[in-house]
């Protein structure tokens, strides 16, 4: 079982905590869901889109229950959506479910649809899928009011300053159950379209474009004004900064003591010492130093 705490971004955690200590916050988030939102999406999903299941299209299904029992969560619903677009989302508080279109899944691979999922899948697991259907709400709220809508534009705006860095997390739990690089591919499939144009695409090279942005960002006030205004009401980050973000976790010491965890669980081999699950190539336990047979 993998906790939060293990691979959560730092600012997805910093701007959690400040969300979570706005004042009338939560009991903004508690009465939204009392208004019955998440029954009116789930019920419209329900209607529209197709469940998937061991006997619904199994070769889809079949990736999701695996991821789950890594991660240590329950299997949410798993949904089709006919949309040439490639999306996925997951919403739900009391029934969580995770949808993914049509587009989508023509455009990935399996390694890399398994991905998409997991990273969806760190979602429930950080528990971000609230607090992102109380960003959805509040927005389809302050349209409705128009320019009185606006008096209620710095509760937005911080909710989707939350929600880009909650992707950064969901892009290391992608990673776990994959890799940084096939985390990074679907990027690139996202942002240039399908494996026949991106699938020689150079990740170092274009994760250095994110080192050129934050020059062009903090390049001066003004500059700075200009691309705070280019993303202030996105709810994900740019594509090139996701692609460093996760590249650059995937050679940190947090990543790789995380997968060695992992490796360790799934061998089933256990130190006489200390009882603590261990690799099979390792010499010495780690955790008590005891020598290993």
């Amino acid at each position: 079982m993998i906790k939060p705490s293990e691979f959560i971004h730092p600012e997805d955690a910093a701007a959690l905590r400040q969300l979570e200590s706005t004042p009338g916050f939560p009991a903004l988030a508690k009465k939204i869901m009392e208004l019955g939102y998440e029954r009116f999406q789930y019920g419209v999903n329900m209607a529209s889109n197709i469940r998937l299941s061991e006997s619904q299209l199994p070769e889809l299904y079949r990736h999701l229950p695996p991821i789950c029992r890594t991660l240590g969560i329950a299997e949410p619903e798993f949904y089709l959506e006919m949309n040439p677009s490639p999306n996925a989302y997951t919403s739900g508080d009391t029934r969580v479910f995770i949808v993914v279109t049509s587009g989508l899944v023509e455009m990935m691979d399996d390694e890399e649809l398994v991905a998409v999922l997991a990273h969806e899948c760190g979602h429930i697991l950080c528990r971000h899928v609230l607090y992102n259907m109380v960003a959805q709400y509040v927005k389809m709220g302050l349209d409705a009011l128009g320019i009185l809508g606006s008096l209620g534009k710095p509760v937005e705006y911080a909710l989707l300053y939350w929600s880009r860095k909650a992707e950064l997390s969901c892009d290391r739990c992608g990673s776990i159950i994959t890799s940084p690089e096939t985390v990074a591919r679907t990027m690139g499939r996202l942002a240039g379209g399908p494996k026949a144009i991106t699938s020689k695409l150079n990740m170092k090279e274009w994760a250095r474009q994110a080192d050129k942005y934050d020059e062009i960002r903090h390049d001066g006030l003004w500059n700075k004004a200009l691309q705070l205004s280019a993303v202030i009401g996105q709810d994900h980050p740019f594509s090139a900064v996701r692609v460093r973000e996760i590249l650059k976790w995937g050679q940190s010491s947090q990543y790789k003591n995380l997968m060695d965890n992992l490796k360790a669980e799934a061998s089933g081999i256990k130190c006489s010492g200390c009882g603590k699950p261990v690799c099979p190539e390792w010499k010495y336990c780690k955790y008590c130093g005891s020598e290993l047979k």
